[in-house]
Order: C-alpha cells, then structure tokens, then sequence
C-alpha cells in the first residue's frame, strides 16, 4: 500500500480529525487516525466512540488500497516538521514509512481490524443547510455551552427544526446565559426524528465547525434516534445525541424592554476588555450605566485598584445601571466582526439583558447582583 498527497491538505486534514481523537483512553487503539485507501480514494477516521469522523482528503495519488493505523501524536510532529510539498506513505506488514524529500520516518503500527468502524452518511432523511450558514451558527452558540455541567443538556446545542417556517434554529446554554441563531434550509424525506429537537454535544459541534472549510459546500444532516450523521462536502461526522432535558429556551428570551441601545461591536468590544481588567474571582462584576448619551463602565477589586471607562452613544433618558460578568459579554462580542451593529434591550438591572445582531442572532444575559 502506497500513496502520494499534498503535505499541506494532509496536515491539515489530520488536524481536524485529530480533534477527535483521546488524550484519554482505556483503549489505546482509539489514540490513532485510521487511513483507509478504496478506489482511489484516501479517507481518514477518528473516534472516540461518542464522536467520529471520516474525511476524505484531496490530491491523493494511489493506485493501491487497504488499511493503516497512524499513531496521531508522532504522525503529528513529522507532518509538521518536513518542508517538501508532497509527502508519501508506505506500508508493509505492521511496518509504517513517512517520506518527504531526503527524510524517512519508519513507524511501528497497531492492527487497523481492531479500530471500531465509523458510520458514513447513507440516509434519505435529512435537513440540507449552507456550509457557511451552519458554521457561523455554530460559531455564533457553541461557546454558551456548559460541558462541565452535571445537567448533560446543557453540555450541547439544541437543534429545534421548524417544519412550516423551513428554518433550523440553534441554541446553547450554560444557565447564565443564552444564545439563539436561526437559519433557512431545506427537507428531505420523513423528519419525525428531527422534529424531537435533538441535542449535539459541544465537541461534535466544534468538529463539524473545523470542518466546513468551503462556503458554498451544501451540508446534509440527519438524525437517527439516539445519534446524528452531518455530511459535507469532505467530510461525515457521527456523534451520539445528548442525553437530559434542554430548558425552554424560548420562554428565557424577555419581552416588552424598557430600554433600547443602539452600540458598534468593535468599540464596545474594546471598552468590555478594558474593564475587564480589573476585575478577579472575588470580584468579577463591571457596572454598565447606559444614559445622557453615553456608556460608564466602572470596575474595582480589592488589591488590583479601580477602573472607568466611557464610550459615547446613542441613548438619552434617564441613566440606567446594570451589572454584567464581562467575559459573558466578551464572548459574544468575539464572535460578530467590528464594525457590526447590534441591539441591547434592558427592562431594569435585575432582569436578563438581550443583545441582538440582525434579524435572526439573539444573545441573552443574566445580570449580577450589584450587592457584590
């Protein structure tokens, strides 16, 4: 078994399903990427038997097939550190060659029977969406997850697919606060299954995310019960569903403001990180008072010192003072571009906050109590 590919597509091919490989694992067969060569095509696997993937890599040049396991660290290194642009891979028996100009790596390598099979995508119901649609969703929820949470729903992000309206809609939580994003896209078949608002663990988001690297790629996925397969253009991805009930996320949302705040990410994006700065563990809240055609955000923490910063805005009336946990605002701040425009709408300091970005973004935080 012998082949010829691109260095570069190769690393980065690895690095995406080297995502879903374990750092920990009782069985040390899963520590590996799994290449398959059929018909001239070069696929490569990872698993952790919750998630897994199969991409298939571009610019190979084989006429051979067959199995190989890649011990993923070592492989790793090697790929990074040759400089030719194209890499060749031998195998014979259990022996494993990496070759790239002058420099030969022989490898030892594992039994590829004993790594668990992958499922591929061979269903007829399913929901298509844009690959840069899908992306941006995700990249725009998947940082509100709580994976540390013993509430396992919270740990992933809710697929509510709206058969009327022929929208997907995302959304993750970790309790405190709430990220919404809503898509068109288009059926397939019986989606009864898809209909239960289906819950995808973080790491399965992350990887189909890493994934979706061309913008006009269409992207399939489909929901099978227990589990989802999401097929692109490259690449399959399996991934079990999670287990637990996702709160009601619709009914978090607040209604009837009080308040509305017209602001420009990129300069409340740097006044945010600024009073971040003095803030700690004892002491993370950062007061923001919106009024008089400005915005103060003031912070202090003992032993660090004080902070105010100001920013001119459109909003007059009455100054209104709400507290935040900074990096809750910084996290969806990061994800929109600078100059975007969003929408802050406030009821009083107690009730939640809601930020919105377009028609179809919404963002939801819950304040802090400013007795802290």
């Amino acid at each position: 078994m012998k082949l010829h590919c691109n260095r570069q597509s190769l690393i980065a091919a690895f690095g995406v399903v080297s995502g879903v490989v374990p750092v920990r694992t009782t069985k040390d067969v899963l520590k590996n990427v799994k290449l398959s060569l059929q018909d001239g095509i070069a696929t490569l696997i990872g698993t952790d038997q919750e998630v897994g993937i199969r991409f298939d890599l571009e610019g190979v040049e084989t006429d051979s097939a067959g199995d190989v396991l890649l011990p993923t660290q070592r492989v790793s290194t090697i790929l990074r550190e040759f400089t030719e642009e194209t890499v060749e891979i031998e195998v014979d028996q259990n022996k494993l060659w990496l070759r790239a100009g002058s420099s030969e790596f022989q490898l030892s390598t594992e039994d590829p029977d004993e790594f668990p099979p992958v499922a591929g995508f061979e269903d007829s119901n399913y929901l298509k969406i844009g690959g840069k649609e899908l992306r941006e969703m995700i990249h725009r929820t998947e940082f509100a997850t709580d994976v540390e949470s013993t509430r396992y729903a919270l740990g992933g992000v809710l697929l509510d697919y709206n058969e009327k309206a022929s929208t997907l809609t995302l959304a993750a939580t970790d309790s405190r606060r709430l990220a919404v994003i809503k898509s068109g896209c288009q059926a397939e078949g019986d989606l009864s299954e898809a209909h239960n608002a289906p819950v995808i663990p973080a790491k399965a988001m992350k990887l189909i995310e890493r994934s979706l690297t061309d913008d006009d790629e269409e992207v399939l996925l489909a929901i099978r019960g227990n589990d989802a397969v999401v097929k692109s253009k490259q690449s399959t991805i399996y991934c079990r569903l999670v287990e637990g009930r996702f709160p009601d996320y619709k009914n978090v949302i607040p209604s009837d403001p009080k308040m509305n705040i017209d602001l420009l990410v990129g300069p409340f994006h740097t006044s945010v990180r600024q009073a971040q700065i003095v803030t700690n563990e004892e002491s993370r809240g950062v007061d923001f008072t919106f009024g008089n055609g400005r915005l103060v955000l003031t912070s202090k923490a003992a032993d660090i010192g004080e902070s105010t910063i100001e920013l001119p805005i459109s909003c007059e009336g009455d100054a209104l003072t709400i507290t935040f946990d900074p990096r809750y605002v910084a996290d969806f701040l990061k994800v929109l571009s600078p100059e975007d425009q969003i929408r802050l709408d406030l009821i009083d300091d107690e009730n939640a906050a809601v930020f919105h970005a377009g028609e179809n973004y919404t963002y939801v935080v819950m304040p802090l109590s400013r007795d802290r």
